[in-house]
Order: structure tokens, then C-alpha cells, then sequence
């Protein structure tokens, strides 16, 4: 009796224990979920809805105007194409030159691999600082270059420090057998590391990538020209001059608030859209590579 009693006891306490954990989760699921609609569903509001106000999930009346105005400006199919190409060059150019990196420094007969280390170390904890940064990348001649959306960012030892503990779990008979029958380094690289890395890669991949394309400072620090402009910049346009509008006691102060409102919200899903829709396809690989060197046997 004695026995069953603890089960008994375990078994409730377990059902408590999975209660609270539901009532939490789901709490922070909604405290996600609830403003993402009100922004969406905010965005396919008709102006009248939106000075209207007072809804969460779901407006009084539906548009399009906000999208069909938010697509019809040419400047942001440009900030779109500028935003797509540094983050695609960025991503594949951030993850190769760090998994050459890695590569190298993973191995314990480079020479001066504990000097590269501890240079490397460094650099995670301190910076240059803002201004000698902007007076190397002006001396560089990065200044309002697309450029300076890629060189700068191809580096970060955190990713390398990750991508080498991957690289040292791959089995060295590979490496050995891939020799034996005359591999060089770079094949051996190519065809056997990079194919075994992909979970790694995607992880990276996904964190850089998403930096990339939400990355607002270095347009705001380094480029003036608005050919250059990638979605945040012109998100962050949009929403300097809705608040110029709804400050410059013009008639008709209601309406342009309400338009540039609106306009900011559809912006708001745009820049947003093409995250949501390729996160779904790296996720199986972001969750592996998060959980590398979490279990040594």
C-alpha cells in the first residue's frame, strides 16, 4: 500500500507539475501570438477601422489599400532587392569563410593555432568601438558600398568556435581513408567535412541570415545613398515621416495618420514575410545544430 501511495503521490504531483507548465506555456505562446495578429489583421484594416481603434483580433472592416500603396513604391522593390542579395551573399560568404576557419583552426598540428585562438578569443569580448570602426571602414573605401554590408560581417569567432567543435566530432579514419587515397586538404574539406556539416552550417546559416536581414546599423553609420537602402531602412523612412505628418497640423491631420499607419503595418508584414516563410525549413537543422557538444559520451 505503502508503494502505491508514492505512485500515487508522483503520479499527482507530475499531473501538477504538467498543469503549470501548460498554463505558463500557453500564457507566453499568447503573449507572442496576440500582438503578431493585431499586427496583422491591423494591416488589412481599412482606415476607418483603424481611426475607429479598439480591436485586437479582429478590425470592423477590411482593405488593401495599405499593400496595394505599399507595393506600388518602386523604392521598395529596390530596398528588397538590396536586402534579398546581402543577405544571401552575406549568409554564404559569413558561413564559408568561418567553416574554412574552423576547419583549420580544429586541427591540433596547425602552428600557431593557440595565437589564432586566443586573437580570436579577444574579439569576443572587446570591440573596436564605433569610431575607429567608422575610420577603418572609411579608409577602406566601404563608405556607401554594398560591400560594406558583406567584408565586415564575414568573421565571427562565436560561429567558429561552434562550427570547431563540430568538425572535431567528425571521425578521423575519414579523413585518414580520404588521404590514403590521395585526397588534399580541400577535398577532403569539400567532400567529406562540408556534407557531414550540414546541421552546423544550417545553424549558422540561420543566425546570420537573420541578422542580416533586420540588420539596421551599418545603413544608418555607413551609406547615404537610398539605392543602397535595404526593407529596414525604409521601414524606419516610413515611420519618420507618419510621424512628420501626424506633427505638421496640416488639414486632413486624421487621414494621413491613419494612411501612414497603415502603411507602416503592411511594411511591417512585408519586411517580415520572407523570415516566417524560410525559418520552417532550417528549423529541423537550427535544432540540431543548437544542441551540438550538449552531450558528450
Amino acid at each position: 500500500m505503502s508503494q502505491q501511495n508514492k505512485k500515487g503521490n508522483i503520479k499527482s504531483k507530475k499531473s501538477a507539475f504538467d498543469f503549470i507548465n501548460l498554463i505558463l506555456m500557453t500564457s507566453f505562446t499568447l503573449l507572442i501570438v496576440v500582438p503578431l495578429w493585431n499586427v496583422l489583421v491591423s494591416s488589412f484594416a481599412s482606415t476607418d477601422a483603424l481611426n475607429k481603434g479598439g480591436f485586437v483580433f479582429w478590425p470592423s472592416s477590411f482593405s488593401l489599400d495599405n499593400y496595394s500603396r505599399v507595393l506600388q513604391d518602386k523604392t521598395l522593390w529596390s530596398a528588397l532587392f538590396i536586402s534579398v542579395s546581402k543577405t544571401a551573399i552575406g549568409v554564404f560568404a559569413h558561413v564559408s569563410f568561418c567553416a574554412i576557419v574552423a576547419y583549420a583552426l580544429s586541427k591540433r598540428e596547425l602552428k600557431g593555432r593557440f595565437i589564432y585562438s586566443s586573437m580570436g578569443i579577444i574579439t569576443m569580448f572587446f570591440t573596436g568601438g564605433m569610431i575607429p570602426t567608422y575610420l577603418l571602414i572609411k579608409s577602406l573605401g566601404l563608405l556607401n558600398s554594398f560591400w560594406v554590408y558583406i567584408l565586415p560581417a564575414m568573421f565571427s569567432y562565436y560561429d567558429v568556435v561552434i562550427l570547431m567543435n563540430f568538425f572535431r566530432d567528425v571521425p578521423s579514419s575519414l579523413e585518414e581513408s580520404a588521404r590514403i587515397d590521395g585526397a588534399t586538404d580541400w577535398g577532403i574539406f569539400f567532400k567529406i567535412i562540408v556534407p557531414l556539416s550540414k546541421p552546423a552550417l544550417a545553424t549558422i546559416a540561420l543566425f546570420h541570415g537573420v541578422w542580416q536581414w533586420n540588420d539596421f546599423m551599418t545603413t544608418k553609420l555607413y551609406i547615404q545613398k537610398e539605392s543602397l537602402y535595404p526593407l529596414q531602412m525604409k521601414l524606419y523612412e516610413i515611420i519618420l515621416k507618419s510621424q512628420a505628418a501626424a506633427q505638421s497640423g496640416f488639414s486632413g491631420q486624421l487621414n494621413i495618420q491613419t494612411s501612414s499607419k497603415g502603411i507602416q503595418l503592411a511594411t511591417i508584414i512585408v519586411t517580415m514575410l520572407p523570415i516566417l516563410v524560410l525559418y520552417p525549413f532550417l528549423q529541423k537543422y537550427f535544432v540540431t545544430g543548437t544542441m551540438l557538444g550538449a552531450v558528450k559520451e
